[in-house]
């Protein structure tokens, strides 16, 4: 198996880890019952799960988007940002 095809297969396999990601990010928080002493811990520790979950999914993406510019020959180390003044007559 060459470099690519299992850079593929890696890419591949992040996509499904993503679509999964989603998932856990849709479900519902559990409701808050007042009488339940642990519910509160409860509601912080699904949040806490869901917010992992989404910032879990944008690295992933962010990722396999740099890995699929590779295999594709885009470079993107060149950043449009604008100079200021100095910077921009420093040369």
């Amino acid at each position: 198996m060459d470099s690519k095809s299992i850079k593929l297969q890696i890419i591949s396999a992040g996509e499904q880890a993503v679509s999964q990601l989603i998932k856990v990010a849709k479900e519902d928080i559990i409701k808050y019952d007042k009488d339940d002493e642990l519910a509160a811990d409860r509601l912080k520790n699904a949040a806490a799960t869901k917010k992992l979950a989404i910032f879990d999914a944008f690295e992933i993406l962010q990722r396999i988007e740099e890995e699929k510019d590779l295999l594709n020959g885009v470079d993107k180390t060149t950043t449009n940002t604008p100079k200021g003044f100095a910077e921009s007559r420093s040369k």
